[in-house]
């Protein structure tokens, strides 16, 4: 019920934004939409500056861009022995939290061991290249569920 309320919520915060993109068949990437010119009337004096009566379009945010700039800020304070990479334990430290504030967002309760399969589970997917140890751009790829 919590889930439908909340997919419900974000979904009408995000509508207006999602109506304003487009996609370009050639790109198949978001970009604003064209703003339509702005035609002077005869009665209403020009702007002073030409920028002033150009309306500006929204540039689509990056999510790629975003979880980076998240991992490059929280990365040193789960690298415990600042190595620049995340061993198991740091990883599942970090996972571990980011589900507290996952299930406290949704009002769900969850075993402790239910919770460590998954942080385990986590950083199996997480590590591409099987060295036991999580990099940043490992991180920055799972976090981003693969796209970065």
């Amino acid at each position: 019920m919590i889930r439908t309320l909340l997919f419900t919520t974000a979904l009408a915060v995000a509508a207006p934004a999602m109506a304003q993109q487009t996609m370009t068949p050639d790109t198949a990437t978001p970009q604003a939409a064209p703003a339509a010119p702005v035609q002077p009337d005869a009665a209403t004096p020009q702007a002073a500056t030409p920028d002033a009566a150009t309306p500006q379009a929204a540039t689509p945010a990056n999510p790629g861009n975003a979880v980076a700039t998240i991992v490059d800020t929280e990365f040193p304070a789960y690298d415990a022995d600042s190595d620049g990479e995340l061993s198991q334990a740091e990883f599942s430290r970090w996972m571990v939290a980011l589900k507290a504030q996952e299930t406290k967002a949704t009002g769900q309760t969850l075993p402790e061991a239910e919770v460590t399969a998954w942080a385990n589970g986590a950083f199996v997917t997480a590590d591409m290249d099987k060295n036991a140890t999580i990099s940043k751009p490992e991180l920055v790829t799972y976090l981003s569920g693969g796209a970065a």
